[in-house]
């Protein structure tokens, strides 16, 4: 009943002009305290003299509290800076009482007034170390009494013992909403081994065993180390993630909000925090310079990668900036959010880029200096039920932009492309290296600049694999994989859009832009650290099940085509890619056959784009079967020629 009362009482906060009553009631005592320790615990003084300098002493401590406001503080989250007000108090106090003191041996004004400068500094040391050991008695008093409220206590671990990690114990500590105890910290510097931080021992890594775990009930560990690299990270975490902890990390402290940590900003380790390389820099932009008072259109801008394009434009002196995307709901969304941000110099258009008459009239209202064509199907599995929509889209929209761009006469044409059109597999790859061919077909016949990007996957991006990971997780599993051995390069979005800018800024024409994207990720890895990360044991909580490669889809990804190779540039992470030569005419003109084609009948489709693309071969698809009459068809040929047979 008394704790239900405390806790009811609790949530409230005591008032200052009470704090300040309290904090001049004990100012009072330990003035007389220090009269008794100055004459020996007895009554050997004039206590009249006592009653009269009294009022005098508590009008000076309050005139100080007011000063150094050390009765604003809340007293339940008492910390170091409460305790330097208190002091700066005190001092201010002793100082005054000194200094009425010494004025009235001269003035008189006080009759018989004087004090001991004895009794003025004990009265000093009593009530700084009454006045701060009030609130932390108070402090702790409310801690016990709210952790025997109904709500569980979290312990933790905090994984660091320097600053930060101090800065983070008194975050959680502070919080008036947070259950937690802080069981210790630890730390790699054998000098920090031993010791105790708030009471709180810090000790080595090797402590964090299951056994430790289990036997303090500690349900987290967080990393709070400032600069630490991914990989340095990532080896720490391995160390732990079998444990049955959650594994949380404090962000750095450019981050933090006003300069303070908050509760909200400690986060779990994402799997984008232990990429096997360190994120792209771009130091030595020339996108500013390249798109002033600049028109940009940017297609699929309410996608992945659009709508991150779109954020980077916005912060640049551009004239207009077209955002054209089919999907109403997406391209709204981003209106609102720019809106929001500040961000109004931006024109959305709800358009098909298949629509050639509507994308003309966009061409001749707008006059786009620069384009970034990002509109695409990209989904390996669904375009390879779909061969229709994937060549309307990819190739055919494709193409109505890349000849509206040279009709009226655009500076350059950034496009967005993929590592699946490297030696493509499926009906996706290859509608990506189709487009890639008509650029390079189209790359000479006006002022047009033509400029390719190939990268990987996108951390994060609609249909990723690490979204779709995590709604598995919550569902209780199992995370499915297509393939033990299967691996991807990886990137984050404001990566990826970060070097399409710097692509389409550094571009002459005719390049394909490729860059080092580090070693690939293995994704049964990946699937066991998300697991561990979330807190669960593999298999025993959350299994993985291999549900086999899906139609089109690769073993391994690739950013460079047989017979490629690369050029550097001003990036040591951005290279260029030489492509091989193609038959210009030949290639235009089975791309146009492609777009005019009946599309309905997927294998006429499919069997055009082999064609077009030689090197295209089926995987796990419907369409291997064309790969294997065109192998017959070939030894037909080479029978009938006289030829020896090749070898499949």
């Amino acid at each position: 009943m008394i704790r239900e009362y405390f806790y009811k009482r609790g949530k409230r906060y005591a008032s200052k002009w009470t704090v300040l009553l309290i904090d001049l009631s004990i100012v009072s005592v330990a003035f007389i305290l220090a009269y008794f320790i100055r004459f020996n615990l007895s009554f050997n003084f004039d206590v009249q003299k006592l009653w009269a300098q009294l009022p005098i002493m508590v009008a000076l401590f309050l005139l100080a509290f007011l000063s150094a406001g050390s009765y604003k503080g809340v007293v339940r989250h008492t910390g170091i800076k409460d305790v330097y007000a208190i002091f700066n108090a005190v001092c201010l106090a002793s100082i005054g009482a000194i200094g009425v003191v010494m004025v009235n041996r001269y003035f008189d004004w006080v009759d018989g007034f004087t004090i001991p400068l004895s009794i003025i500094i004990i009265n000093s040391l009593i009530s700084f170390l009454a006045l701060s050991a009030s609130r932390f008695v108070f402090k702790i008093a409310y801690e016990s009494l709210m952790n025997q409220s109904k709500s569980p206590v979290k312990n933790l671990i905090i994984y660091g013992a320097g600053e930060s990690g101090i800065i983070t114990y008194n975050t959680l500590t502070n919080h008036s909403k947070m259950k937690v105890k802080v069981i210790g910290f630890v730390d790699n510097s054998q000098k920090k081994v031993g010791k105790q931080i708030n009471g709180v021992k810090v000790y080595g890594k090797s402590i964090l065993t299951e056994q430790f775990v289990k036997y303090n009930n500690i349900s987290e560990v967080i990393f709070s180390i400032q600069n630490i690299r991914p990989k340095q990270l990532r080896t720490l975490v391995n160390e732990i993630v079998d444990l049955p902890v959650k594994v949380k990390i404090v962000p750095p402290v450019e981050d933090w909000i006003n300069g303070e940590l908050k509760v909200s900003q400690i986060k779990r380790v994402q799997i984008e925090d232990l990429l096997d390389r360190p994120p792209i820099e771009i130091k030595n932009s020339k996108v500013l310079k390249d798109f002033e008072d600049k028109v940009i259109m940017v297609t699929g801008g309410a996608g992945s990668i659009g709508s991150e394009l779109v954020r980077q434009i916005c912060k640049y002196n551009y004239r207009t900036l077209i955002v054209v995307d089919q999907a109403e709901s997406a391209l709204y969304d981003l209106q609102q959010e720019l809106k929001q941000a500040g961000f109004f110099n931006f024109v959305p258009i709800v358009g098909d880029i298949r629509d050639k008459n509507k994308m003309r009239t966009l061409f001749e209202e707008y006059r786009p200096d620069r384009i970034f064509h990002a509109a695409a199907y990209k989904h390996v599995p669904l375009m390879e039920q779909n061969p229709y929509e994937a060549v309307k889209i990819n190739v055919a929209g494709t193409k109505t932009i890349v000849d509206l761009s040279l009709e009226y006469d655009v500076e350059k044409f950034v496009f967005v492309s993929t590592d699946k059109a490297v030696n493509p597999t499926n009906v996706m790859g290859a509608t990506k290296r189709i487009a890639e061919m008509y650029i390079s077909c189209r790359q000479q016949e006006g002022k047009t600049k033509f400029i390719t990007t190939r990268f990987g996957n996108v951390l994060g991006s609609n249909g990723s694999v690490i979204p779709l990971f995590r709604k598995q997780i919550e569902k209780g599993g199992p995370l499915t994989v297509t393939h033990k051995d299967i691996t991807r390069y990886f990137m984050t979005i404001p990566e990826a859009s970060q070097l399409v800018l710097e692509a389409g800024a550094m571009g002459k024409g005719g390049e394909i832009f490729i860059f080092d994207m580090g070693e690939s990720v293995k994704i049964m890895d990946l699937a066991k650290n998300m697991i561990r990360l979330s807190g669960f044991h593999y298999p025993d909580e959350i299994d993985i099940k291999i549900t086999g490669l899906r139609p089109g889809e690769k073993l391994y990804e690739e950013l460079l085509a047989n017979g490629e190779n690369t050029l550097p540039t001003y990036h040591d992470k951005i290279m260029i890619s030489k492509i091989r030569e193609i038959d210009y005419a030949r290639t235009r003109n089975m791309i146009d056959e492609l777009c005019i084609s009946n599309l309905f009948f997927k294998d006429n489709v499919v069997q055009i784009m082999k064609s077009i693309v030689p090197e295209y071969i089926s995987n796990n698809s419907d369409f291997c079967k064309l790969d294997k009459n065109n192998h017959q068809a070939e030894v037909k040929e080479a029978t009938e020629a006289g030829l020896p047979q090749l070898n499949n």
